[in-house]
């Protein structure tokens, strides 16, 4: 009889040690972490306690990811409370640029919004850079992302919509705006280059960015 017979035996017979007990203080196998003999019943133990510190760290992991998940939810609704509250564009725009380098540390923020006219001159000082000309080829790009884009800062078009701090971003995530079409772009920039890597998810980007083209359609 082979081994794999063996083992199938014991999967088709799962009564096997219920009918012959003795046996599994009578069977000694390697012990995993050592070379001593120990009863299959004490090799059994350590196999549970194994597969229970493996569930142990599953569930720790899932715990903190479930912290850090709150803690960025918090963070949106701040942003959302502030969106709903603002009275025109510029304050739901200065509340964008507030809440993203307050409340989500991201020191670099170029928003650029197309379609529609923007006040100009506010006491914020909001309107211009916001309204500025964006190139037909770039509305094309933003048209065709569908969901928002995250990776390296090196050669993007949109570099340059961060000025003079274009120099020091090393990564980007660029998070249309609009649903059905695009009438904008959020563009959030790094100097960290792990910052924003093409595998990250992106729910919340979407969120943020459905939250703000919601507070434009209102608002303009």
């Amino acid at each position: 009889m082979t081994a794999e017979e063996v083992a199938q035996f014991f999967k088709t017979h799962p009564q096997f040690f219920d009918q012959h007990p003795q046996l599994l203080e009578a069977i000694f196998v390697p012990h995993p972490y050592g070379g001593r003999a120990i009863p299959l019943s004490e090799r059994q133990i350590l196999a549970l306690r194994d597969k229970v510190r493996l569930l142990e760290g599953k569930l720790a992991e899932l715990l903190q990811f479930g912290e850090e998940n709150d803690a960025i939810g918090e963070k949106v609704h701040r942003l959302a409370a502030a969106l709903l509250g603002a009275r025109d564009f510029a304050a739901a725009a200065h509340a964008l640029h507030f809440h993203l380098r307050e409340d989500f540390s991201v020191p670099h923020v170029a928003l650029r919004v197309w379609g529609k006219p923007l006040p100009q001159g506010t006491p914020e000082g909001v309107g211009s850079a916001e309204g500025a000309a964006v190139a037909d080829e770039l509305r094309a790009q933003v048209e065709t992302m569908g969901a928002p884009q995250c990776g390296p800062a090196a050669a993007s078009p949109f570099l340059a919509w961060f000025g003079d701090a274009r120099d020091h971003v090393r990564s980007l995530a660029l998070v249309p705006l609009g649903q059905t079409k695009s009438v904008g772009l959020l563009a959030l920039g790094s100097e960290d280059a792990q910052r924003f890597y093409p595998e990250m998810g992106t729910l919340y980007l979407r969120r943020i960015g459905e939250l703000f083209a919601a507070a434009l359609a209102a608002r303009l």
